[in-house]
């Protein structure tokens, strides 16, 4: 009986030093690669391969209309107060690739629009901590931005 309270204490003891919990929220995180082209003309489609340690992957990309956010309104300025604001359109298009395997190492990216030009970058996709650094890394991903000539550049 004295072996089984003991650890019973030791437990309670070891169990007040673990220090607070931190709640995490229970949401998705998307493994893969973004693509934003800011200036589309004569963009309406992209197909993205990824390759890294002899295996290459291939996803067509869907294209939507890129948005920001606009002007900010408030109501007063006290703490009772309140701001809101819409998104617009910023003539721009973005995109994702899910690749679950996707590693953390070195990838070689290779991106063809409508004209079926390949357009290649190396990367290395990171790791992000969305939730903060008590929740864990999720991931890994790496956004891709198109520049006016179609060349790809980390964001």
């Amino acid at each position: 009986m004295r072996c089984a309270l003991g650890f019973v204490m030791l437990v309670a003891v070891t169990a007040g030093c673990a220090g607070p919990e931190v709640a995490c929220p229970a949401i998705g995180y998307a493994v893969g690669i973004g693509l934003s082209i800011p200036s589309p003309a004569g963009i309406s489609r992209a197909t993205l391969e990824a390759c890294w340690r002899g295996r290459c992957v291939t996803n067509p990309v869907g294209l939507y209309p890129e948005t920001a956010a606009g002007a900010t309104t408030c109501t007063g300025t006290g703490p009772d107060s309140s701001c809101g604001t819409s998104m617009v359109p910023t003539g721009g298009l973005q995109g994702f690739a899910s690749i679950p395997d996707l590693p953390a190492e070195p990838v070689r990216v290779t991106v063809r629009f409508d004209d079926g030009w390949p357009h290649t970058v190396e990367v290395t996709p990171s790791f992000a901590e969305p939730n903060g650094p008590a929740c864990g890394k999720a991931g890994p991903q790496v956004q891709l931005v198109a520049g006016a000539g179609h060349e790809l550049r980390v964001r």
